[in-house]
């Protein structure tokens, strides 16, 4: 088989075109790709360049912001318990029923506590007129001691005056009666003398009867001057008793400061006892007062009281939920609180309505929440881990924002703090 010595040469009229072709594509290739490079560099700087300045400009902008999911709504709640003892007769409200301040929510049954007033109210009377007749009786006591002493003075002296007179008396009745002896003592001799002449016959039975007669007269002179005497002498002792008994009596008229102090005492003794019925009223009344049970606060009522309950003091009734004054109790890490502080304005997001309120930062707590609890954490432990913890911030709602009264404490809700 015969080969051919060299190569065929292709047609000129097909080559030349071809390789014109591709020569101009090869030439133009490195010139479009050097025209399209610069292009998406410069196109994906730009865009870096955008999403930093924006993911900066979010950065900016939410660190302005500390927010936090753990809170919710919060308020006072006022419970309602008894402060006396006794039967529940009306109960004027229901469950969830908004009410007024000064409301008549209950009442327990008074007329035990009527019947107290009543009596306190008539010892405080008779009290009363005790008292007055004590505050009366000081000037009389000492009006009436003082006259006493000007008496006692007076009958002292008539007393004196009276023993000089009976021992004068007495003297003279003393001095007749010893007259009368010795004029008795005669008349006796006289009488012996008589009795001997008789017997001799030397005088007459005339003179002897005489002389028998004066005897007989002497002796009973002696009798009445001896009874004189004795009277004379009972007189000097009664009118010596009745010296002592004035003196007794003047004794007594100047203890006149004394008898007015203790009319005095007694005065001051009413009046306490007229402040102690005084006192035992008003608690009566109190407790008469204790049986109306009356709205302290406007708000809604959470009722735990039925009629014909007997109700003891300290027994929780019902409770009032004031929701006028509701606050967000809003549980921040202790590492959003570097720049948090009382009077920054807030945001509150509530998971209910989906709605937002305005308020402010008005306090943080002392502590963290651990620290309230029961049981405080003790971290003096080996096996110690650290825990980010959280602390208390109250946020109050600007005013008007709760008009509708919507808020109720317990609610979940996502408060926003402004803090630059």
């Amino acid at each position: 088989m015969a080969q051919p010595t060299e190569t065929e040469a292709p047609p000129e009229n097909q080559s030349t075109p071809v390789t014109a072709e591709r020569s101009d594509v090869q030439s133009s290739e490195p010139e479009i790709r050097r025209a399209r490079r610069p292009f998406p560099k410069a196109l994906l700087a730009i865009v870096i360049l955008i999403a930093a300045a924006g993911a900066l400009g979010l950065w900016m902008y939410f660190s302005q912001y500390e927010s936090t999911d753990d809170a919710q709504i919060d308020a006072h709640i006022d419970s309602l318990s008894s402060r006396v003892t006794g039967y529940i007769t009306n109960v004027n409200v229901d469950d969830n029923q908004y009410v007024e301040a000064g409301t008549v929510l209950a009442q327990i049954d008074p007329k035990d506590y009527q019947v107290a007033v009543d009596r306190a109210r008539a010892d405080l009377a008779a009290a009363e007129a005790s008292a007055t007749a004590a505050e009366q009786n000081v000037p009389i006591t000492r009006v009436n001691t003082a006259g006493q002493i000007d008496t006692a003075t007076a009958d002292i002296e008539s007393a004196q005056a009276g023993i000089q007179a009976a021992q004068r008396q007495a003297d003279a009745a003393k001095a007749a009666l010893a007259e009368a002896q010795a004029n008795d003592a005669k008349a006796q001799s006289d009488l012996e003398r008589y009795k001997q002449l008789v017997d001799k016959q030397e005088i007459s039975l005339q003179q002897f009867d005489q002389a028998v007669a004066a005897a007989k007269a002497s002796s009973a002179t002696v009798q009445a001057a001896a009874a004189s005497a004795s009277a004379a002498q009972e007189q000097v002792r009664q009118a010596r008793s009745r010296l002592v008994s004035m003196q007794a009596a003047l004794r007594t008229a100047n203890s006149a400061p004394q008898q007015v102090a203790v009319s005095r005492a007694q005065s001051s003794s009413a009046d306490a006892s007229v402040a102690q019925k005084r006192a035992a009223l008003e608690a009566a009344m109190l407790n008469l007062q204790y049986c109306t049970i009356v709205a302290p606060v406007a708000g809604v009522v959470n009722r735990s009281v039925e009629v014909g309950m007997n109700v003891q003091p300290g027994q929780q009734l019902m409770a009032v939920v004031p929701l006028d004054d509701v606050w967000v109790t809003a549980d921040y890490k202790e590492t959003q609180l570097k720049y948090m502080r009382p009077g920054q304005p807030a945001e509150i997001s509530v998971d209910a309505y989906g709605r937002k309120y305005r308020g402010h930062v008005e306090s943080i707590a002392g502590a963290s929440g651990a620290r309230f609890s029961l049981l405080p954490p003790e971290n003096a432990t080996g096996n110690y881990v650290k825990v980010v913890q959280r602390v208390p911030v109250k946020i109050v709602l600007d005013p008007g924002q709760n008009k509708d009264h919507l808020l109720r404490p317990g609610m979940s809700v996502t408060p926003t703090v402004k803090v630059k």
